[in-house]
């Protein structure tokens, strides 16, 4: 039989190839378990990335103001409370956005 009609997996060994999972965890450097905790890491965006998803508008009012977040519209009693969150939110948007995001699915 010539090389060329025999199955992949002969060939492989033939020519003293790694299989393609060893492949695979030599291109990575790691093992198959190392591989399974970096699966298991949650994605966090860019600080960039977080503030480009959503657009930001800030409603001045008699009293305080109102800080609309995407389709979120925040109250605050105070201007310079609501400055405060949005410089929080600018500083750190994945965190802060997550915190919010607990908060208004405790709501409803």
């Amino acid at each position: 039989m010539r090389n060329e009609e025999q199955p992949v997996s002969e060939n492989l060994q033939q020519e003293n190839r790694p299989s393609m999972t060893e492949k695979r965890v030599s291109i990575t450097g790691l093992l198959p378990d190392e591989c399974m905790d970096e699966c298991d890491k949650e994605y966090k965006p860019s600080r960039s990335e977080c503030l480009r998803e959503h657009d930001v508008r800030i409603r001045f009012l008699t009293l305080g103001c109102v800080i609309e977040v995407g389709c979120k519209n925040i109250p605050f009693t105070t201007v310079t409370e609501g400055m405060q969150a949005l410089n929080e939110y600018v500083a750190k948007p994945y965190e802060i956005r997550k915190i919010w995001n607990k908060k208004f699915q405790e709501e409803e």
